[in-house]
């Protein structure tokens, strides 16, 4: 167990824990942004569709099992801060049944879905055989990636932020290969994409699950910690249920954002699909960040030393705004060549693409500020803060802002761009006032 970040100086432990996870976090986000490259080199706007809108479904699923995973980590950094290792072991124990029957569930009823979904998002005519495809390949893949979601969340809570990252890093390389042969030479569009996908998914699980059994030498995992301890599995819930929540709600936010892109044809459904794969890779910054912030507030906390993880949300926030502004200015100049990067001499979806990324990339810095408060919260076993600032964001501007800009403004995507950043700012604010209300909770 690692409780070197409850001590020494709190900047060096923020970058150790957050530049492996980091890069881990962009090998993952490669996958993505793989498929939709080489898929763009290789077919036309049907196949880039599918695999923009398939992969935004399977994001959204991810990013809600890592959003529950968050509170394996809190209830394992807790422990670890406190020095309790028989804890450490009844959280991992749990954490693992806990997953692993969620996750076979999750596979037998989304495969149910896959029509409704497709229905939900109105995916384009001509993306709609490939995007069902696509699905149904994720779909059956789940298993593997909660799998490695939730392995590398108990490492986070053990404080080894590198381990992930070793094998992440070999399976994006397996990744790319599988993606070049299977929708290169064997012309499978996107069905390639997502079988290179599962695959590589399905080897850095095994990769991190031998790796796991080594650190269970240490910490002595036993079979009677896999048994249900109503105790732990309610902490594990209660924190990660309202992250999950939050995050699923984000995501269906972008997917509802999606289906009123999709219904402005397949140009407009490419270029907003496009941009919502390069947000996510801006994003892994201050999703790092939220990661970094919530597993050492979480071993301080468990430690006592809660002036220390007030320093670690200050440090956290500041690194987002200042990431945040100067991808926001760079986006200013250079948009349109961004996407150009995803399509093959389509200059309309270019185009489109650079009007929604100039003004959606204000969003890396106001959500930073928010997803730092997050995973303080969490930290504190307050996720449920979490929940209440993003549902009111969404609903009160994110999703409407989005419509009526589409409504008003139908030659540009600018104004469409500028909802989620102006969400993400009210969500900050929210969370300020939260947090200044609660100081003598976080003392």
């Amino acid at each position: 167990m690692n409780k070197e970040l409850t001590e020494g100086n709190i900047i060096k432990g923020m970058v150790r824990f957050s530049v492996p996870y980091l890069i881990a976090c962009f090998l993952q986000t490669f996958y993505g942004l793989a498929d939709l490259f080489i898929t763009g080199q290789f077919n036309g706007s049907a196949s880039i569709t599918a695999v923009s809108v398939g992969s935004q479904v399977m994001h959204m699923l991810t990013v809600m099992i890592v959003g529950l995973a968050m509170g394996a980590t809190v209830s394992i950094s807790r422990q670890v801060g406190a020095g309790n290792k028989t804890a450490v072991s009844k959280s991992i124990g749990n954490t693992v049944t806990l997953f692993l029957i969620s996750s076979v569930a999750a596979t037998f009823l989304l495969l149910l879905l896959i029509d409704p979904i497709l229905g939900a998002l109105s995916t384009p005519e001509e993306a709609l055989a490939e995007t069902r495809v696509y699905l149904t390949i994720c779909f059956a893949g789940i298993p593997f990636i909660t799998a490695y979601n939730v392995i590398s969340s108990i490492f986070r809570g053990l404080g080894d932020t590198k381990h992930p990252m070793y094998y992440v890093a070999v399976a994006g390389v397996i990744n790319v290969v599988l993606d070049y042969i299977l929708i290169g030479p064997f012309h499978m569009g996107a069905k390639g994409a997502a079988l290179a996908t599962v695959i590589s998914q399905a080897i850095s699980v095994i990769l991190a699950f031998f790796a796991l059994k080594k650190q269970n030498v240490e910490l002595d995992v036993k079979s009677s910690d896999l048994k249900f301890e109503p105790k732990t599995v309610r902490f594990i819930l209660a924190v990660g249920v309202p992250i999950a929540l939050q995050d699923g709600l984000i995501q269906i936010s972008f997917l509802i954002i999606t289906a009123i892109a999709n219904s402005r044809g397949v140009d407009v459904a490419a270029a907003v699909g496009i941009v919502e794969k390069i947000i996510g890779f801006l994003f892994l910054v201050p999703s790092a960040m939220l990661s970094t912030v919530s597993a050492l507030s979480a071993q301080n906390a468990g430690a006592g030393k809660h002036e220390r993880s007030r320093e670690v949300l200050k440090f956290g926030v500041a690194i987002c705004v200042g990431f945040g502004m100067v991808v926001f200015i760079i986006c200013q100049f250079i948009s349109p060549q961004i996407v150009s990067l995803f399509v093959n001499n389509n200059g309309r979806v270019a185009q489109l693409g650079g009007q929604y990324l100039k003004a959606y990339s204000l969003d890396c810095a106001f959500a930073g500020i928010h997803f730092c408060f997050s995973g303080f919260f969490s930290a504190y076993g307050k996720s449920l803060y979490s929940f209440v600032h993003n549902i009111i964001s969404i609903v009160t501007v994110r999703v409407p802002g989005a419509y009526l800009a589409s409504v008003l403004f139908p030659a540009t995507l600018y104004p469409m761009g500028l909802a989620a950043p102006l969400g993400s700012l009210l969500s900050a604010v929210i969370c300020v006032i939260l947090f200044r209300s609660g100081r003598n909770y976080w003392k």
